[in-house]
């Protein structure tokens, strides 16, 4: 990739030991790899400068740290290694000078990434030249190693950026410098940090601050903050999607389950295509991603294309069966209250028996108790038949639900009941905030082994 005397240089920082050639970079020490980089970030819980010794037996070819250390390795110090990766992240994104297309929203975005993905996969004609963020590496130090992962086999790359606070996606896009930005949503994802939707509107609306000034912004026209973000956009080009008559790339649904057909319209010419993922919101998931592609070089029928191969994300709403028949959808990836809406929005249209198992949703902060309980609420009102919650804040859901709703204290006690009471021709959706690890429901549901202790 580049020679450590090339690094230092790029870093302004002090090259320790012999120059040599390095060509990847990681963070963890339990990955680093002969011929890579490893960057000592300190954090909370451990400092990556203690590893050194474990990354020298791994065979890493350097380090980037940030104080004198007392190794065999060559090394390049700097005052702030977390910035300086980030740093060195922008030079080589701009050495190699490839598109990017870059996504933020409340909720969809990483599955709006992988659409856009794979429709860029049909757009330069194979998957090994579209490098996408790998889960959800969006923040200021998965995105960093993402633009890293850019080689001159790579035609183009389409990268996630995530926030839980103001200036964080500012400083993320300033480094990736896109050339298409796309906002598919704001919603109440992160509002205990940022306080109202106002604030959240104006964090993902930093993506366009590192925008080229010949870039694309992408914009949702159905949302109430449309406007907003236009006006950050007044010398570039905008493209709008929605539902919207007024958006410039739109769609006629025709059905959200189980899974989604519509057409697709775009400067007077359309396209009837079908999603292998269920729900409206992945329909406005579709739109932004096609949206994106066509503001990169696309065609319509290579967006259509490419969304109709996309087959979803794991944890994203995914159809399995439970071991005594059942139906069990998995939406335990994330969740946030407008997510928890969609999903229930999918769960309404089946006519068997249903079931939501709900997890606590993070991050709400002096909203939380309100937010689930307006979740138990929506739920009943969807016609959910039972609800089973997991976690402190869940058991306002449990009450605004209703006699059909209980609580567990445990993901066992939970499993335990749900597999006693679930019918062979019943639905459940199983979904919560990522730290709540639902998929542990699911595998108990399915009689497979999820990694890690079974807890609450």
């Amino acid at each position: 990739m580049m020679t450590l005397q090339n690094i230092a240089d790029v870093l302004h920082g002090t090259l320790h030991g012999t120059d040599v050639l390095v060509t990847s970079v990681d963070t963890d020490s339990r990955r680093v790899q002969p011929s890579q980089l490893f960057v000592a970030l300190p954090g909370e819980k451990f400092d990556g400068h203690d590893f050194l010794p474990q990354v020298v037996a791994q065979g890493a070819a350097a380090a980037l740290v940030s104080r004198p250390v007392d190794t065999a390795l060559p090394v390049v110090q700097v005052s702030d290694t977390r910035l300086a990766m980030g740093q060195l992240a922008a030079y080589w994104r701009q050495h190699l000078g490839l598109p990017v297309i870059a996504v933020t929203g409340s909720n969809g975005k990483t599955t709006t990434k992988e659409m856009i993905a794979a429709i860029m996969q049909v757009h330069v004609g194979g998957a090994g030249q579209v490098l996408a963020t790998a889960g959800n590496f969006n923040n200021d130090i998965g995105m960093p190693l993402t633009l890293l992962r850019l080689r001159d086999t790579h035609r183009c790359a389409v990268i996630e950026m995530g926030m839980n606070h103001l200036g964080e996606i500012d400083y993320l896009t300033r480094l990736a410098r896109p050339n298409v930005a796309v906002i598919n949503n704001a919603g109440t994802a992160h509002i205990g940090e940022l306080g109202s939707r106002e604030n959240i509107a104006k964090a993902k609306g930093e993506i366009f601050a590192g925008l080229a000034d010949d870039g694309v912004a992408v914009i949702n026209a159905d949302s109430e903050f449309a406007g907003y973000w236009r006006s950050l956009n007044a010398h570039r080009r905008v493209l709008t999607f929605g539902l919207s008559v007024d958006a410039e790339v739109r769609a006629s649904i025709v059905a959200c389950e189980p899974v989604s057909s519509f057409t697709l319209h775009y400067q007077g010419a359309s396209v009837a295509l079908t999603l292998a993922v269920p729900g409206a919101h992945n329909v406005m998931n579709a739109l932004a991603a096609a949206a994106a592609s066509l503001a990169a070089g696309a065609s319509l029928p290579e967006v259509a294309q490419g969304l109709q191969s996309f087959g979803g994300v794991k944890g994203r709403l995914q159809l399995k069966t439970a071991a005594n028949g059942a139906t069990v959808i998995d939406d335990t990836y994330n969740a946030n209250p407008d997510s928890m809406k969609a999903a229930l929005d999918v769960l309404q249209h089946y006519r068997q028996r249903t079931w939501f198992v709900m997890g606590d949703m993070g991050e709400l902060g002096a909203d939380a108790a309100a937010m689930h309980a307006m979740v138990g609420h929506y739920a009943k009102e969807s016609g959910v038949d039972n609800l089973y919650a997991l976690g402190t804040q869940s058991q306002f859901a449990v009450q605004a639900f209703g006699s059909q709703g209980q609580y567990f204290d445990s993901v066992e006690t939970l499993a335990s009941a749900l597999k006693k009471n679930l019918a062979a021709d019943d639905v459940v959706l199983v979904k919560g905030s990522r730290f709540m690890q639902m998929e542990r429901v699911v595998s108990a549901l399915v009689e497979t082994q999820a990694a890690g202790p079974v807890g609450k």
